[in-house]
């Protein structure tokens, strides 16, 4: 679960989940893992572009990725979503910024 405990965190987060393409990523990560190159089809979005949206969500601690080889040798990235509960209040920012 991710737990906001600083300013920066919840900038990065904020800004992670300020785009609508990042916010169908997370959608279609929610039942399971998924690999770039199958997400960027499922989504409609080249895989440069899907690989610097998962970036961001990741370095906001939004989603992990784990690398997996086929059975035919190929190295892939799965990407899922890590369990996250985001509730933002005045007091919760006013703790953050302490």
């Amino acid at each position: 679960m991710v737990t906001i405990s600083g300013s920066s965190l919840l900038l990065d987060t904020l800004s992670a989940l300020a785009n609508p393409h990042r916010l169908q990523i997370i959608s279609a990560l929610i039942n399971e893992a998924n690999y770039v190159s199958e997400l960027a089809r499922q989504i409609g979005i080249s895989r440069p572009l899907l690989i610097m949206h998962l970036k961001k969500l990741e370095d906001a601690g939004l989603v992990k990725s784990r690398l997996e080889l086929s059975d035919d040798g190929k190295a892939m990235r799965f990407y899922e979503v890590i369990n996250f509960n985001i509730q933002i209040t005045p007091q919760s920012i006013a703790k953050v910024i302490k």
